[in-house]
């Protein structure tokens, strides 16, 4: 499971949840910064990378497009780096499984 970390999370999530989610990226590893949305989502659905966001605009693309590729919902105001890389160390047996069951394309974190 690799994450595309979206713009509204910082980069340095991707280094510190290495242990877990090898292979991540941030979009602004990878240049993305301000690409659009649908441009994002179809680079993740190419490249095989789960969308980490606080965006719910990809709540949307989801509805419409279905999935893959997976998105994760970060549904929290603005939040320490400790806060968020809890949420999701806290969350990865879910965020695992929905990866590997491909039932729903979203989940929603807090």
């Amino acid at each position: 499971m690799k994450l595309l970390f979206d713009e509204n999370l910082s980069y340095k999530l991707c280094s510190r949840l290495e242990d877990i989610f090898p292979h991540s990226v941030h979009v602004r590893t990878l240049d993305f910064e301000g690409m659009s949305d649908m441009e994002l989502w179809n680079f993740a659905k190419k490249n095989g990378f789960m969308i980490v966001t606080k965006d719910s605009d990809f709540n949307d693309i989801s509805t419409i497009y279905g999935f893959p590729p997976h998105v994760i919902w970060i549904k929290v105001g603005n939040s320490t780096l400790k806060v968020m890389e809890n949420i999701l160390r806290k969350n990865y047996i879910k965020i695992k499984d929905i990866f590997s069951e491909n039932k729903c394309g979203i989940i929603e974190l807090n």
